[in-house]
């Protein structure tokens, strides 16, 4: 079946594989961005000549997930255009690394921003769609963050945490609108994205100088170092992507509530499948068993 996709933070990275591999399996992907006619011009540029040469329907769509007008214009056009809304996909986000004292609370409250609110702006854009149409798919991307930990990411494991809070709980809550969920766990992909590359430094420099002079001199290179280490030389971010499509094209029903792509296998597929265990039970014992799997509601 073919559907109308939107994904968010779809510029590079995850997002722009997935659109791609979703636009090639026969769906109408929109990658959305953030200023497409400036910074992002070249990834549209790219996003356009691709479409051209695989014949496929791959299209771009201005989206800041920091503004909720900017969600309501990116959601509302492309339902104009494809006349429906049939998945939606969390991806944008942002890492940090660095000694989590060394960051500044608006820099944590930005992270959250970026990882959290941006959800919440673009499903209050979407849902009602989905609502409407009585199916729909909510993918969200996370991240391992629940296996090992590693120090100097704290500030961004935070934020994911709380997305995947606010996940589980959609989860629930769209389940008799017949609206299903998937969670994808990447694992510490140091490679194929800009995540580690481009991820963000701490404001109080001067707070990060005592740990680099003190303790912790020297930390941060063997630190990263040992987490690409971790990572099969093989791991291919291609994998995620492939993930994705095969959540999407599996019938309504049967999609899975998790899955896991995590070469380095850290740790997160076990604690996971003992929480979401733990949820669901929890959720049996309060007598709405229902809201574990999506109602059918066009059948």
């Amino acid at each position: 079946m073919k559907y109308v996709i939107v994904i968010t933070g779809a510029s590079s990275g995850f997002g722009a594989l997935a659109a791609r591999s979703l636009a090639k399996a026969g769906h109408t992907v929109y990658a959305s961005m953030r200023d497409t006619a400036g910074r992002n011009a070249p990834q549209v540029a790219a996003a356009k000549q691709f479409a051209t040469d695989n014949n496929v329907d791959l299209h771009t769509v201005e989206l800041d997930v920091a503004s909720q007008a900017s969600a309501n214009a990116a959601i509302a056009q492309i339902i104009a255009e494809a006349g429906r809304l049939d998945v939606v996909i969390h991806n944008a986000g942002h890492m940090v690394f660095g000694p989590t004292e060394a960051f500044t609370p608006e820099q944590l409250a930005e992270l959250y921003d970026v990882n959290v609110l941006s959800a919440q702006r673009v499903n209050r854009a979407a849902l009602p769609q989905l609502r409407k149409q009585k199916r729909g798919l909510v993918v969200w991307i996370g991240s391992s963050t629940a296996g090992g930990v590693p120090p100097y990411l704290a500030p961004y494991f935070a934020a994911k945490a709380g997305m995947e809070a606010l996940a589980v709980s959609y989860a629930r809550e769209l389940s008799r609108w017949g609206i299903e969920t998937t969670i994808v766990i990447p694992g510490a992909f140091t490679k194929g994205t800009n995540h580690f590359a481009h991820a963000g430094k701490p404001a109080d420099a001067a707070r990060a100088a005592e740990y680099q002079s003190g303790p912790f001199a020297g930390f941060e290179e063997p630190l990263l170092k040992a987490l690409a280490a971790t990572v099969p030389d093989d791991a291919d971010v291609q994998a995620v992507a492939d993930a994705i499509v095969k959540v999407v094209d599996t019938p309504f029903g049967k999609r899975p509530f998790r899955i896991t792509v995590d070469p380095a296998q850290d740790g997160s597929e076990v604690v996971n499948a003992v929480m979401d265990r733990v949820r669901a039970e929890m959720i049996r014992r309060l007598g709405f068993e229902d809201l574990l799997h999506p109602a059918n509601l066009l059948d």
